[in-house]
């Protein structure tokens, strides 16, 4: 969405548990845990040891202040958008339980396609793969652009015979960058559909929902949500929310908040995307822990934090350009995941030596991959370079 951009925020890394000693560059492996999202896991934990406190309620309420909480975080960055509220949020598990069931309800006929791209992250692949086999259908990999332009290159790959483009945001690799508006306008074009796996970008790059227009969207927590594992959030558009789940748990249920009833079997489900919810929604210990998440960064807002983390991508580039690194074009990539490559090749055991000197990041394919947050300083930096300078 348009708007004024908004200050760097001064470094949040009092509020995580990062010692000063460690560079942590690598929030696209997983996230630190905030200390309030540790106190609320604790605080959940101890809660179990009393059941006789834990009321029927309890089951629902967390959970649908969960699901307020991540509409709002879509919203906050995005036009105007019909039901894009608690009724259009699942809570899941997994990508891959998001996106089986997004494979599981989007239209897709034998000859036709599901494009995915080169190296693209597994989980939003494998269900399409199934998919696929099962009804005679084709899954087309975009090839890598050699020019970081995965944009154009989608666009080029959209024909009549493509049903789904099931895709990221950015390139979980390297950070290159989608431009999901135009690839929604190219989708249109042939009446085909977007599945969203924005797990490597939502909450540190804003996505406006009213362009981009997702079938199904999902991201798991454990990254830039800074929430924990095993839980991730589905979005719904409204002309889905009457289709199939992939379990029948008895929560989703209408009236399944009278417990005094629940042998009274009902074939109709609770409002809006809930059907699509995974068993045991209401675990006590993670929901209290991505609520706490979401809270803070809606408190940082989303375009707070992508504009730290693009500083902060950017001084890592000028520094390590004169390392001899070749960062990811600035307008080609996400401002909180910086993808470096060395055309020399990337020395063998890399990551691990830079893990011995204090500094995490990863190696995906060709690129050292750094990813920036509101806690990172310059002593990270300076850290950074060192290891990198030991080759």
């Amino acid at each position: 969405m348009e708007g004024t951009r908004v200050a760097v925020l001064p470094s949040q890394r009092h509020l995580f548990e990062i010692p000063p000693d460690i560079a942590y560059l690598n929030v696209a492996y997983m996230a630190p845990s905030l200390r309030d999202v540790t106190e609320a896991g604790c605080a959940a934990v101890r809660r179990k040891a009393s059941p006789w406190d834990i009321a029927p309620s309890d089951f629902f309420t967390t959970a649908d202040e969960l699901r307020t909480a991540f509409a709002q975080l879509l919203a906050s960055t995005s036009g105007p958008v019909e039901g894009l509220d608690a009724d259009g949020v699942a809570l899941v598990a997994s990508v891959s339980y998001a996106m089986g069931i997004a494979a599981s309800n989007l239209p897709l006929a034998a000859g036709q396609r599901v494009l995915v791209l080169d190296e693209q992250f597994p989980s939003n692949v494998y269900p399409w793969r199934s998919r696929a086999a099962e009804i005679g259908a084709e899954v087309a990999v975009v090839p890598r652009p050699a020019d970081d332009d995965w944009t154009s290159a989608i666009l080029e790959a959209i024909d009549d015979r493509v049903a789904v483009a099931a895709l990221p945001n950015v390139h979980w690799t390297d950070g290159t960058l989608i431009d999901l508006a135009a690839v929604r306008q190219g989708l249109d074009d042939v009446g085909a559909a977007l599945a969203l796996d924005v797990t490597q970008s939502l909450g540190a790059l804003p996505v406006d929902l009213a362009q981009v227009r997702p079938d199904f969207l999902v991201a798991a927590a454990y990254k830039w949500l800074l929430g924990p594992y095993s839980q991730a959030y589905l979005y719904v558009a409204p002309e889905h929310r009457e289709g199939r789940p992939l379990e029948y748990n008895w929560i989703t249920r209408k009236g399944s908040v009278d417990f005094s009833r629940l042998v009274d079997y009902r074939d109709d489900f609770d409002e809006g995307a809930r059907r699509f919810d995974v068993g045991e929604r209401s675990n006590f210990a993670l929901l209290p822990m991505g609520l706490a998440a979401l809270r803070q960064i809606l408190d940082w807002g989303v375009e707070s934090i992508a504009d730290t983390a693009a500083a902060w991508s950017r001084r890592f580039a000028s520094a390590t350009a004169e390392l001899g690194y070749r960062p990811v074009a600035e307008e080609r990539r996400g401002p909180h995941l910086l993808g470096l490559r060395s055309p020399a090749g990337l020395p063998t055991g890399l990551a691990e030596r830079l893990r011995e000197n204090g500094v995490s990041v990863s190696v995906r394919g060709s690129s050292v991959r750094v990813s920036s947050h509101v806690y990172v300083e310059d002593g990270d930096v300076e850290r950074l370079l060192d290891a990198l300078a030991r080759r």
